[in-house]
């Protein structure tokens, strides 16, 4: 069975800091690109970071681009985002992704979110 949790939400101040993770299990953790994405309210999901595949190069939304990192820990079948000088506009529900893509199918999992909010 299939499990994709996050853990690390919270409140931060604008300029803090947090540090996402999400634990995945029942499938094969290096053979998924893992990424993060976020959905404020009133707004599309939108992709925050991803490395795929786990270890390999990361990439990131020019919003979030030096400010936040993206690692894994394949021994233990975990993703992290490390969030740096958070500001307002970060604050949203952040979800942890799992996607495997080949010639005759696609897999996707995801995780049900753990809410940031940045505020004073």
């Amino acid at each position: 069975q299939v499990h994709v949790v996050e853990s690390g939400g919270g409140l931060v101040q604008p300029g803090g800091s947090l540090r996402l993770s999400c634990a995945a299990s029942g499938f094969t953790f290096s053979n998924y690109a893992m990424s993060w994405y976020r959905q404020a309210p009133g707004k599309e999901r939108e992709l925050v970071a991803a490395i795929r595949p786990p270890g390999g190069s990361a990439n990131y939304a020019d919003s979030t681009k030096g400010r936040f990192t993206i690692s894994t820990d394949n021994a233990k079948n975990t993703v992290y985002l490390q969030m740096n000088s958070l500001k307002p506009e970060d604050t949203a529900v952040y979800f942890c992704n799992a996607e495997r893509v080949g010639v005759t199918y696609v897999d996707v999992y995801w995780g049900q979110g753990t809410q940031v909010t940045v505020s004073s």
